[in-house]
């Protein structure tokens, strides 16, 4: 029988960074909260792992930058964090002729910057590069501040950027417009471009505009668009965020698997320790995906129903078992979705599955983390290693290339060359690596590929997809070294090498990522859309659901999606002005 756990304000469901930052901020504003984590640990996909045995490095397993995580949060949860600005933007080997690349450096003046361009034969996109890169921080400018605060309408964001051409390039018309218009280089056009395919599988020229904003995302973080990098790595931020909420009173309790949500009730039944247990509240906050969320209120609803059919039951005058008589509530048809739209009430079981499936979440990445003994040599000789990968170090992604990959993996096919885009943590911050490591010159490499949708795990099988894909990396980072980098890949302390690799499916299982979706599901805009309510302090945030007790505070709520905190941060606050109300 379940044991009643109550006595809080709010029960959070997920342990990663929002729903931390969400339980900081609530306990600091003096409520009873309670965390449920199903792992053994905090943090999500923003942690700290040492992936390889023997091996004393801590590796960012799963996210690894941060860009959108507001200076606001930072300050009023009081973190103790670091993160470390990179001067190089990024490095793009040109596929055409590995022997040469395009370095973007952060602090070159126009004369350096021309040159760089000139070097892949790109001399008139240098000056479109910094037309481009103004506008685009105007946005963040314009845009960002409005994460944390209640959201503006779509009228109120436009009139904020406050440059028509901005946004009808950006937000009214396809992202490859805006490239191909502005830029002639097919390399260039692909830097550009990858801002809005990192994680989503879509078309540059799709009128459904999911490039766009992916791109809008990636290119407003921190008001400047920078993504940097967190000293200590990510479970860094996730361990000051677990503190706060800990000292400020919060409950955080790992090792609990939520088992289904009560929207009506504002009960969550979870098990611990192999039993089951129920913790009401007066609001409970879902720090995992819509979808995940859709499947816990279900089974809250036929909890709910069989507790109401017990009772039913147990009253005097109730009907005897098995007569045609009973309450209302006994066969209660199960609640209507908030997140698959227009799906009847009472549609048998396995209808109601099949309509999930079609419109459950699809990630498109694969992530290889790496330890090699030393940085590999480039075949560009003119460029050192330590600068090309000390930024964001793109293979394989001219626009045209990326075009084909797309192609490729839309008919079932793993992408070849695959696209894939490389970050070095220890050029940046070597405190991840022990200090034999570091004097030995060893680092970390960790690999996005690009155009992996979740539905070739079906296709070829995970165990398999995962080796081609690892292969497939390997490759597409070899062909613009001037050595194989299996020479350099140290070997933990079995002799094996320091290398893994994460599929969606992996993704899925280990975080609870449906489809192995980094978002959660798709992006929205960040502002609210013509006809959008806006009356509860939920709405007014962008956390709300049908049930006026659940909110959504993760990466699927408005404005949600990367390491941010502002999915927590506005559940938070929704909360707090509701209390107020």
């Amino acid at each position: 029988m379940p044991l009643p756990h109550t006595g809080h304000d709010v029960v959070i469901v997920g342990g990663g960074h929002n729903g931390l930052t969400a339980a900081a901020y609530l306990a600091r504003a003096g409520l009873r909260v309670l965390l449920l984590e199903r792992d053994d640990h905090l943090g999500g996909a923003a942690v700290s792992a040492q992936a390889f045995d023997g091996v004393d490095a801590r590796l960012s397993r799963y996210s690894y930058l941060v860009s959108l995580l507001p200076q606001r949060v930072i300050d009023d949860l009081g973190l103790d964090i670091t993160l470390v600005r990179r001067r190089f933007s990024s490095y793009t080997p040109d596929p055409r002729d590995p022997s040469r690349g395009l370095l973007i450096d952060a602090e070159a003046g126009p004369e350096a910057s021309a040159a760089a361009f000139a070097r892949i034969g790109a001399e008139a996109d240098a000056a479109a590069w910094g037309a481009f890169s103004d506008q685009t921080a105007r946005l963040a400018e314009r845009l960002f501040p409005t994460l944390t605060e209640p959201l503006p309408t779509r009228e109120e964001a436009r009139r904020l950027v406050d440059d028509q051409d901005a946004w009808s390039a950006f937000v009214e018309r396809p992202l490859a417009e805006a490239i191909d218009t502005r830029f002639a280089d097919d390399l260039v056009r692909g830097v550009v471009a990858t801002d809005g395919l990192i994680g989503t599988f879509t078309e540059l020229d799709d009128p459904a505009l999911d490039a766009n904003r992916c791109f809008l995302y990636h290119v407003i973080g921190g008001g400047t668009g920078d993504w940097d990098v967190p000293v200590g790595g990510m479970g860094d931020v996730t361990g000051e965020l677990a503190r706060v909420a800990r000292e400020s009173g919060a409950e955080l309790v790992t090792g609990a698997e939520v088992l289904a949500v009560d929207a009506d009730g504002g009960r969550v039944h979870y098990r611990l320790d192999g039993v089951e247990q129920v913790a009401s509240a007066r609001t409970v906050l879902a720090n995992v995906a819509p979808i995940v969320l859709d499947r816990l209120l279900d089974a809250g609803a036929d909890a709910a129903a069989a507790a109401d059919a017990r009772a039913a039951a147990a009253a005097p005058g109730s009907a005897a078992p098995g007569s045609d008589s009973g309450s209302a509530s006994a066969v209660a048809p199960r609640h209507q979705s908030p997140f698959v739209p227009d799906v009847p009430v009472g549609l048998p079981a396995v209808v109601r599955e099949r309509l999930r499936q079609l419109s459950e979440p699809e990630g498109a990445q694969v992530k290889v983390n790496l330890l090699l003994t030393r940085l590999p040599r480039l075949r560009d000789e003119q460029v050192d290693a330590e600068a090309a990968f000390s930024g964001t170090f793109h293979i394989n992604e001219l626009e045209s290339q990326l075009a084909t990959a797309y192609r490729t993996a839309a008919r079932g096919e793993v992408p070849s060359p695959l696209p894939c885009e490389i970050y070095c943590h220890t050029l940046s911050d070597p405190s991840i690596l022990a200090p034999e490591l570091v004097e030995a010159g060893w680092h970390t490499l960790t690999v996005f590929g690009l155009h992996v949708p979740h539905r070739l795990v079906e296709r070829l099988g995970n165990d398999v997809l995962r080796e081609r894909l690892q292969a497939e990396v390997l490759a597409s980072l070899n062909s613009v070294l001037a050595e194989p980098v299996e020479d350099i890949i140290a070997t933990d302390a079995a002799g094996r090498p320091c290398i893994e690799t994460k599929t969606t499916l992996d993704l899925e299982h280990a975080l609870g990522m449906p489809g192995g979706n980094i978002f959660h599901g798709p992006l929205s805009w960040p502002w609210a859309e013509p006809g959008t309510a806006l009356t509860t302090p939920a709405e007014r945030w962008g956390v709300a659901t049908r049930h006026p007790r659940v909110l959504l505070c993760g990466s699927g709520a408005v404005r949600g999606g990367a390491v941010s905190g502002i999915g927590g941060h506005n559940a938070a606050m929704a909360v707090l002005e509701a209390g107020t109300d």
